[in-house]
């Protein structure tokens, strides 16, 4: 028994062609697919087996399913036409190159699900980016494309074109976490305007701007940074996972708990945020002993995906907050922020204690030159993920 999937995407334009299949011996759950589309019709969606010409299948044997409603005679002629013929040929000339072994054309079947868009009109088109799709999705689907470590080196810095965005995870650090405390919403505006672009940039949705404007503050801020990694500064201190959820919902990357709240409460949010796939992140700010607190949530069975080691405002002349950042990182397996009294002179000294998020403020919000002043963080950053690649396909 033997199954393979495989997806493409070929073309540009309503005539785009995404092609999903399943290629199967037929003792294998493909057989039972291909007999239950040939069998149990649908409206709009009517299966039909693919010919190279009438009267004449295709080898393997393949059934293309619609995924887009057929409305219409139009829409109809498109699907038993173009397409059909398409994936035949795909299917036909993937024998012929050896894609699918000749030997065991007759032992295969194909489920081939289609996409034709309601506004697609050029037949030629149509025809050669649904042919190129089906025989790419055959090609990855014999080959087992992508293997895991393809899709965990692609999952980071990829981004779907019809979302526009990515799903950041901070995997590449050291990064530049610019605090925005101002409890302003077009202020803040006309900061993150200025603001570079950068992929080893985060952003900190402080306290002062989520008290005034809630949690959803962040959608308002993704109309100016869709792409950012934000972190909502909630210091929570009580009712755990309601704010973690909260934070999620607002669709935060990150929610800040504060150090000081109960154990039971740091666990809730920690496995809420868990829950819910944002980080958490512990602030150590007023704790007395970070290496105790930490060592208490880790007896309490959890622990975040990142500790914050915070240096108040009011209290900047004291000892450096980042002096504890080895330790923490060789006893734990953590991300390590640094808040407090870190400037563009101090920068290296501090990732070379082991900072993973250089916490920023004042410095560069407050600015006059807001551009020029993240520029200066970001010299000691590395350089954005693959910024040279043109991304096409595989």
């Amino acid at each position: 028994m033997e199954m393979r999937i495989g997806e493409a995407l070929v073309g540009v334009g309503n005539e785009v062609a995404h092609i999903d299949l399943m290629i199967g011996t037929k003792d294998s759950p493909v057989a039972q697919a291909f007999a239950n589309a040939l069998s149990q019709l649908s409206a709009g969606h009517t299966p039909l087996l693919a010919v190279i010409r009438p009267n004449l299948i295709t080898k393997p044997p393949a059934v293309i399913i619609p995924k887009v409603t057929i409305k219409d005679m139009k829409q109809a002629e498109l699907i038993f036409g173009p397409a059909q013929m398409a994936v035949a040929k795909a299917i036909a000339d993937a024998v012929e190159e050896g894609i699918i072994p000749k030997e065991k054309a007759e032992d295969y079947l194909v489920v081939v699900s289609v996409f034709i868009h309601p506004k697609a009109e050029n037949k030629h088109k149509i025809f050669y980016y649904n042919y190129s799709a089906t025989k790419l999705a055959l090609k990855r689907a014999m080959q087992n494309f992508p293997d895991v470590d393809t899709v965990l080196y692609e999952k980071d810095r990829s981004s779907h074109p019809l979302v526009g965005r990515k799903m950041t995870k901070l995997w590449d650090p050291p990064y530049l976490q610019i605090a925005i405390d101002i409890p302003d919403l077009g202020e803040v505006k006309k900061v993150l305007a200025q603001i570079p672009e950068s992929d080893h940039i985060i952003y900190e949705v402080g306290t002062p701007l989520a008290k005034r404007y809630g949690a959803e503050v962040i959608l308002e801020l993704r109309e100016i940074k869709p792409n950012a990694f934000f972190v909502l500064d909630l210091k929570t201190l009580d009712t755990g996972n309601l704010e973690a959820r909260m934070a999620a919902d607002a669709t935060a990357n990150a929610v800040v708990i504060s150090g000081l709240a109960p154990i039971s409460t740091i666990v809730k949010a920690i496995k809420e945020a868990d829950k819910t796939g944002i980080y958490s992140v512990v602030d150590m700010l007023n704790v007395e002993d970070p290496l105790k607190r930490l060592e208490k949530i880790k007896e309490a069975g959890v622990f975040p995906n990142v500790v914050e080691l915070h240096r108040a405002i009011d209290s900047e002349s004291e000892k450096p907050p980042w002096m504890l950042a080895k330790e923490i990182k060789k006893k734990y397996n953590v991300l390590v922020a640094v808040a407090g009294g870190i400037r563009p002179e101090n920068v290296e000294e501090v990732i070379s204690y082991g900072a993973d998020i250089i916490v920023v403020g004042r410095a560069i919000t407050k600015a006059k030159d807001v551009e020029g002043a993240a520029r200066r963080f970001l010299n000691y950053m590395k350089p954005d993920t693959d910024q040279f690649r043109i991304m096409t396909d595989f």
